[in-house]
């Protein structure tokens, strides 16, 4: 027996694809208009101008950031206008979202063209051909994905902190008001939401990175081979095991010119070639920074590098990479008289210390430099070589940790050459913003060139800024080699609000005239060329591979060196070795 049937209403249920097409259809219209504008007016000035080209991925993932920013800016002016009283009309709204879509059949073509052609302008300057396509479609597809993504992200912690305030409305509505609850709602969530982000997915993927890092630094590179000269760490003699030195210092303890690249040079200043001596300890030589450093010593005392000319001490980057431009150039220079003293302290990528951890190479750089100097001091004076310290980028931060001041520096080296220097490192810092007036914050001149001066300019050029102060120069010296170009050195939390100096001054000779400071578009403009500066043409960018060359030359230069020399000097350290 059956019961009654329902009498049918004649309609189906919807598919879940055609409900998906409805919510898509839908979903524009929930979207903010002012929101929508300010998405498209930072989404257009993010494809502007910025120091050096990038790829597709790079460009599509600052236009998606910048989009995202613009439209939750839109947005909160939007409700501000409500608060006070100011209403649209639906046809004024209607009018509104007709003009913005006409805009953007407008802007958004343009400023793909225009990133296009400022990329191509860039590369010229640089000297590089035009890039074969900007992919504008990637770029496009890829900001949108971001933005969407980086919206709904937004949205879920709005709902979130609505239902938190309402539960606080219904705890304690009798005692607070209710705008009271909604502002302590906003702060409860994005105080978890910072708890979350940093203890799940920053310290996740920081965890998750290193490991992934310390399984690559057991590996060695193609064509590196242990060394048989017992001048070198890892090698039959070495203290410092071959399987211990991760897989830059094997780089670094196998590398170096052939010999009739030295030859060349070494016959410039009449020296007779011997072989240089690099000493290298890998992250596992000892339970912390000051037993690592000791391997270090240990090592120079083996190799009986006090007896040698010249003595650098470099601070590595942060997987305990040494450019081997910066290692070549000096052994090149002094005919192989030279000792170079290193060590990992690492295994996380340079940007991933940028980034989140800032403590450790300074520490380093101390605990090396420290180690050294200590052992150094005890050789009798007259025999003591000179003593020389060094580092690119995440180097260069970590070996101005072992200074106090530039005083300290002239006090304690006969030397120090520091390239590509992140812009928070506290020296750098003093050291530009001390400056002698009327000289900018790209090449700034600081007591007239004394003891400090910089090299900003292209390795080619005859006019690097290095030697405009004259010959004349006492010793120890300091050199600061930095790009105008170089995301590494001027990128700072402070150009998210505040123009810089290198903006507000003249460009440098790199930099493309039409580059401007954006409030929230410069800084991750720059936060992006973090990633990308590496790749930029030696010369510009963070590539200072033919720059090394005067750099030591004008802090180290052997008895009877001059410019000429150096010009060989660079010819020969620009032939790498894969082309020897």
């Amino acid at each position: 027996m059956t019961g009654p049937v329902a009498p049918s209403t004649g309609r189906t249920r919807p598919t879940v694809g055609a409900r998906v097409l409805r919510a898509l259809r839908r979903w524009p219209g929930r979207l903010s208009g002012p929101g929508l504008a300010g998405a498209l007016l930072l989404f257009g000035i993010s494809l502007g101008p910025a120091l050096v080209p990038r790829a597709a991925l790079y460009q599509g993932a600052v236009a998606g950031v910048c989009a995202a920013i613009g439209y939750g800016l839109g947005s909160l002016l939007a409700w501000v206008v409500r608060r006070v009283g100011v209403r649209w009309s639906r046809r004024g709204s209607r009018r509104f979202r007709r003009a913005l879509l006409g805009a953007t059949v407008v802007v958004v073509p343009a400023a793909l063209v225009w990133n296009a052609t400022w990329q191509d302008e860039l590369l010229e300057l640089f000297g590089e051909p035009p890039a074969d396509s900007s992919h504008p479609v990637v770029v496009l597809g890829l900001a949108l994905v971001l933005a969407v993504l980086l919206l709904q992200v937004g949205r879920g912690l709005r709902r979130i902190a609505r239902g938190v305030a309402w539960l606080l409305g219904k705890v304690v509505g009798r005692w607070a008001p209710a705008p009271v609850a909604r502002l302590v709602a906003v702060a409860l969530v994005a105080w978890l939401a910072v708890v979350v982000v940093d203890g799940t997915v920053v310290r996740g993927g920081l965890a998750a990175l290193g490991a992934i890092s310390a399984a690559a630094d057991g590996g060695t590179a193609d064509g590196v081979e242990q060394p048989t000269d017992p001048l070198r760490s890892g090698s039959a003699a070495s203290l410092a095991r071959w399987d211990e030195l991760g897989l830059q210092g094997r780089s670094f303890v196998a590398g170096g010119r052939p010999l009739d690249q030295r030859q060349r040079v070494a016959d410039l200043t009449g020296r007779e070639l011997v072989d240089p001596i690099r000493v290298y300890a890998g992250l596992g030589a000892g339970q912390d920074l000051e037993e690592v450093a000791q391997v270090v010593v240990a090592e120079l005392d083996r190799t009986h590098a006090w007896d040698r000319s010249v003595l650098a001490v470099v601070t590595a980057t942060g997987t305990g990479w040494i450019d081997p431009s910066m290692s070549d150039s000096l052994e090149l220079l002094w005919g192989g008289d030279t000792a170079i003293a290193s060590m990992q302290y690492s295994y996380l990528p340079s940007w991933v210390s940028f980034v989140g951890d800032r403590s450790t190479p300074p520490a380093a750089g101390k605990a090396l430099f420290e180690a050294v100097y200590a052992r150094w001091s005890q050789v009798p004076e007259g025999d003591r070589p000179l003593l020389y310290v060094a580092g690119i980028s995440l180097g260069s931060y970590g070996s101005q940790g072992a200074f106090s001041s530039v005083q300290d520096v002239v006090a304690r080296t006969d030397g120090a050459l520091w390239v590509g220097t992140p812009g928070f490192t506290p020296l750098w810092r003093e050291v530009t913003e001390g400056r002698d007036a009327g000289s900018p914050e790209i090449a700034p001149v600081v007591d007239q060139g004394v003891t400090v001066r910089s090299a900003n300019r292209p390795a080619s050029g005859a006019d690097r800024q290095l030697w405009t102060l004259g010959d004349d120069w006492s010793r120890p010296r300091v050199v600061y080699d930095q790009h105008a170009s170089d995301g590494v050195v001027w990128w700072s939390p402070r150009l998210i609000l505040e123009r810089p100096d290198w903006l507000a001054e003249p460009r440098g000779t790199d930099v493309l005239p039409s580059t401007r400071w954006v409030p929230l578009v410069t800084f991750w403009q720059t936060t992006i060329d973090l990633f990308v500066a590496g790749q930029a043409p030696a010369g510009h960018g963070h590539n200072y591979h033919l720059e090394y060359a005067d750099g030591w030359a004008a802090i180290a230069p052997p008895d009877g060196w001059d410019a000429a020399d150096t010009a060989v000097l660079r010819d020969v350290v620009a032939l790498r070795e894969s082309e020897a």
